[in-house]
């Protein structure tokens, strides 16, 4: 069995090769950088070569940018949209009983503070958004055409591989720095935000339980589990037994885009999947990732 993935060198895309690895699932890679083909999924020729030359059992279209900043707008688009379109109808061209997972976001939905599933309705509230919609759109109509198209809606999932800019692994990186001596400030918005905190290890076996059966097609991926910035916060500094008040000034004039985003994720639970690793366990994973470097 092979296994093919778009945005292989990305955390999630390290975390579903293992998987598949672990499964005996032969995985070809391709990323913009790394020690993967080279590629970009927004060519259709690229996209179409490499599925009609290795006819992979399963497909996954994680390529994408973390941000959903509207001057990010044409790289959205090209990597989730087109990409999306290159992906299916090469699929259905050459390699049309492929199974495709394409990455959705709980950002997608209409958040009214209540825990969200993939039943809920779709929201408009940025570019990325919007463009993550249409893709969604495109996997439901190449699915009402015979090829097997799932949506996984990925709410938010860590580990050591975030890059820095990411606020889980800022605080985890700073903590460390601090238990090593560093007087530093962090700076920070509203830490009473609560999201979810779910290791990206965990959602990578979301995603393979999810393509793995033949029923389900969409389903949101994640904990469940909502804790705040300051739980995180909490857990971090714990670990090198510090009070993380002395060490972080609150941005006054900073606005939240939500004050929770949490999944309900009780169609994936029913197909046997859940998250197993709590935020205390992530916090210590995220630290001794640190710490050994």
């Amino acid at each position: 069995m092979k296994a093919l993935i778009f945005g292989a060198n990305g955390q999630d895309g390290y975390y579903l090769s293992d998987a598949c690895r672990r499964r005996q699932i032969e995985v070809v890679g391709m990323s913009r950088s790394g020690p993967w083909l080279h590629g970009d999924v927004a060519c259709p020729e690229t996209v179409e070569e490499l599925i009609r030359s290795h006819h992979p059992e399963m497909i996954f279209h994680l390529a994408a940018t973390s941000t959903t900043r509207h001057d990010a707008i044409y790289e959205n688009h090209a990597a989730i949209g087109t990409g999306t379109i290159n992906i299916l109808e090469s699929v259905k061209r050459w390699s049309p009983n492929s199974k495709v997972f394409i990455t959705g976001s709980g950002l997608q939905f209409v958040n009214n503070g209540q825990p969200i599933s993939e039943a809920d309705p779709f929201d408009h509230g940025s570019s990325y958004v919007a463009v993550r919609n249409y893709s969604v759109y495109l996997a439901r109509y190449f699915r009402s055409i015979d090829i097997q198209t799932y949506v996984g809606y990925l709410f938010h999932h860590e580990s050591p591989l975030r890059g820095a800019q990411h606020l889980c692994q800022k605080i985890a990186q700073a903590a460390q720095r601090i238990a090593e001596g560093s007087e530093e400030i962090l700076e920070l918005g509203d830490i009473s935000v609560r999201k979810e905190w779910t290791f990206a290890e965990n959602v990578a076996e979301g995603i393979i339980t999810l393509i793995e059966q033949n029923q389900v097609f969409e389903a949101t991926i994640g904990s469940g589990q909502a804790y705040s910035v300051e739980d995180w916060l909490d857990e971090c500094f714990r670990l090198i037994n510090k009070d993380w008040r002395h060490y972080v000034r609150l941005k006054s004039d900073f606005k939240a885009e939500y004050k929770i985003l949490v999944s309900n994720p009780a169609t994936i639970n029913l197909l046997g999947w859940s998250a197993t690793t709590t935020i205390s366990e992530l916090a210590k994973i995220m630290l001794n990732y640190q710490d050994a470097k």
